[in-house]
């Protein structure tokens, strides 16, 4: 049987933009409900007939909010899958979710609609600092509403960003420890990042806010992993933590880099050695779902050189790290074409790599430093595929 797909679900729309998120999201003062739905439907359709005989692993309902769907579409959206692909066992079905009071009261319907996992956006467990990030919630509705997920999904993530502007460890460190206390299986721990065309990178470009010093986010995020690993919910990925068993099956799909659809507007997908992109703005969306019945805006072969780097980029993200036997057999292309050993080897002796058999992996030390270790070891050519 061929490799199961990995499903994600675009949906676009907010009751607001926060000011650090770059996402593909859009603020309108009404959406066509049953417009939206029927053209979700036709995307899926047309991805599903390119890739006959595969079954669904995991779908991910992404934003946006997606919490802001009706329970209606979401139900409609998983049974269209499951008539098209059919289902892996134990498949994983995740919806991400605000806490306000308004999307916790859905978290029993979307549970009846085959949603099995919840990912909360808490943001964060202080009213000034939602307030400053934006969010609509208070640390009270978070906590009332992930009681109520808790009740209606077997597994929850709960999202939290740090490294706060004037956030001291001493902060984090409470903030971190009454989280943990919550019992939740997986938790998503970011750091701020500024990013271009947010709010709040004009807000740092004109001297309204400093971000966090990089040695004081360094502490934090050495601090963060100290006391995840001591609560049994050590890193897999960078910024996912996860009590064993329970990553996040959808997110590994990606790192991992099998093959995923993505639908919905500005969703990207990779399968059969391509890498498609929709339609981002809603409306460019719709119509090109009328015109085409699907809203790709853009659908690229990868060359075998692509398709490895894109792997080694997302693969050593992982605790796991990345197999080169299994991305040579994949690519065609020889583990010396494809990483400057010698680099690797001296990177290694720092501490931040470990090189054992065929298996690359980053380690706890070099993790926070991996944008700046990968450009020195990824080293594939155009032409190294034999």
């Amino acid at each position: 049987m061929s490799n199961p797909l990995a499903l994600y679900i675009h949906w676009p729309f907010c009751v607001s933009k926060c000011p650090y998120c770059d996402f593909n999201s859009h603020v309108r003062e009404s959406v066509d409900q049953d417009a939206w739905c029927a053209a979700l439907l036709a995307d899926m359709a047309h991805e599903a007939a390119l890739t006959p005989g595969r079954k669904l692993s995991s779908i991910f309902f992404g934003g946006g909010t997606p919490s802001l769907m009706p329970p209606s579409t979401v139900a409609a959206l998983i049974d269209a899958a499951a008539q098209h692909w059919g289902f892996a066992d134990n498949i994983e079905i995740t919806l991400e979710a605000n806490p306000s009071s308004v999307e916790a009261s859905r978290f029993a319907d979307l549970a009846k609609a085959g949603v099995n996992r919840v990912s909360l956006g808490l943001q964060a467990l202080d009213d000034a600092a939602l307030a400053f990030l934006g969010r609509a919630h208070s640390v009270g509705e978070s906590l009332a509403a992930l009681a109520v997920a808790q009740q209606h999904f077997g597994r929850v993530n709960i999202d939290l960003i740090y490294a706060r502007p004037e956030q001291t460890a001493t902060q984090w460190e409470a903030e971190l420890r009454r989280a943990l206390s919550f019992g939740t299986d997986h938790m998503s721990l970011y750091q701020l990042t500024i990013e271009a065309g947010t709010r709040f990178e004009t807000l740092v470009r004109t001297g309204h806010f400093t971000p966090a010093d990089d040695d004081d986010a360094a502490t934090l995020y050495d601090m963060t992993q100290d006391m995840t690993r001591a609560a049994g919910m050590a890193a897999y990925e960078i910024s996912n933590h996860a009590r064993a068993g329970h990553e996040s099956r959808h997110n590994l799909s990606y790192w991992r880099y099998d093959d995923y659809i993505g639908i919905g507007p500005g969703a990207h997908g990779r399968r059969l050695k391509c890498a498609t992109q929709r339609h981002k703005k809603p409306e460019n969306f719709l119509s090109a779902v009328d015109r085409n019945a699907h809203g790709i805006s853009a659908e690229d072969h990868l060359d075998p050189a692509s398709r490895a780097t894109e792997s080694l980029l997302m693969g050593l993200r992982l605790s796991e790290g990345i197999s080169l036997d299994r991305l040579s057999s994949r690519t065609g292309i020889a583990p010396d074409k494809m990483l400057d050993f010698t680099a690797v080897d001296k990177i290694a002796r720092l501490g931040l790599i470990t090189r054992t058999g065929d298996r690359i992996t980053v380690t706890p030390q070099g993790m926070p430093l991996l944008d700046a270790i990968l450009p020195q070891i990824v080293a594939v050519e155009a032409d190294a595929a034999a």
